[in-house]
């Protein structure tokens, strides 16, 4: 998982990746392929 400080440009890198909010985090998570999961902070 990488950790960013912003995941605009990493929510562009698949046309499958979604922004989601968790437990006060941001997230971004690929159903399809797993390996574009990203953080913020």
């Amino acid at each position: 998982m990488k950790v960013s400080s912003s995941l605009k440009s990493l929510k562009r890198r698949h046309p499958d990746c979604q922004v989601v909010r968790r437990k006060g985090r941001v997230y971004v998570i690929n159903k399809t392929n797993p390996r574009y999961k990203a953080r913020q902070g």
